[in-house]
């Protein structure tokens, strides 16, 4: 995929310094008046009047608040906020995660995306799994340690599989109940325990649109914060087209030619009569491009 450099939440320009993390000494002599603090509305990030990602240091935030370390960025030590709380909803029901995806630069994404991945954890993980007890940051935010039974649990990513079937030059694509009218995007669902990405692809197919695929391959993949999931973009084949929908999962699934796939990619945003192409900061949009122009 030739524009893999341009998906959304992907290339952030923060080193992440592991070296510094597990080093107590490094990480406390990086808490100085030269780091940068990301400036969050709980969640949601904070624009300077450029536009731009919004940075404070650390005399703007409490003594008491849990800080993550996400790296160095043009040698100075940048740290996020923990919030009170985690997410309480589904992002896509909130306009600002929309607007900071579309009015971000791309490096800029990236790093808030990172960095709303992390917190959200730690918010969501002031107790202990094992024992109920509190939990505190540790390893500059990439880890937390029970109090009490000295368990330490680690920030989590969810893998997804999101997939494109193809069967004599036509795609599979669905819509789910939530998405606007006429916008359809490649099928996803969670990886399970004890799956392979390809049984996943396979198994979430025919769950979904009862089509038996084969010949899965790897595409690209995308971090996607909302909470923190890796989307892996696969392709593959099928030798029979009829669909059995599953419509608690799905509104509709169409298989789209790719006359159709093209027409809708050049009429933008509204998109044709019948399909609006994925938006350019899924990556549905950049598989769906990739097999057009493959």
């Amino acid at each position: 995929m030739a524009d893999r450099a341009n998906i959304a939440f992907s290339g952030s320009p923060i080193e992440r310094a592991d070296h510094i993390r597990v080093d107590d000494d490094a990480l406390a002599a990086q808490m100085n008046w030269r780091a940068r603090v990301l400036r969050l509305d709980g969640l949601n990030p904070v624009f300077d009047d450029s536009g731009a990602l919004e940075w404070g240091t650390l005399a703007d935030v409490p003594e008491t608040a849990e800080l993550c370390f996400l790296g160095l960025l043009d040698g100075k030590a940048c740290f996020a906020p923990v919030p009170d709380e985690g997410a309480t909803g589904p992002a896509y029901a909130n306009p600002q995660i929309w607007s900071a995806m579309q009015a971000l630069q791309p490096g800029e994404l990236a790093t808030y995306g990172g960095a709303r991945s992390l917190v959200d954890w730690h918010a969501r993980h002031r107790f202990c799994a094992r024992c109920g007890g509190p939990t505190k940051l540790a390893k500059g935010g990439w880890q937390r340690n029970c109090s009490s039974c000295d368990a330490q649990h680690f920030p989590r990513t969810d893998p997804v599989t999101i997939m494109l079937v193809e069967h004599e030059g036509r795609l599979l694509l669905g819509r789910q109940p939530r998405f606007p009218p006429r916008m359809y995007s490649a099928l996803a669902g969670f990886v399970e325990p004890g799956e392979t990405i390809e049984e996943a692809v396979a198994r979430e197919i025919w769950e979904e649109a009862g089509v038996r695929a084969r010949d899965v391959q790897y595409v690209a993949s995308q971090p996607w914060p909302f909470p923190s999931q890796l989307m892996i973009g696969c392709y593959s084949v099928t030798d029979d087209p009829e669909l059995t929908i599953d419509t608690t999962e799905l509104d509709d699934a169409r298989w789209f030619t790719r006359e159709e796939l093209e027409a809708a990619r050049a009429a933008g945003d509204r998109g044709t009569d019948d399909l609006i192409f994925p938006r350019s900061f899924v990556i549905a949009h950049h598989l769906v491009t990739w097999w057009l122009d493959r």
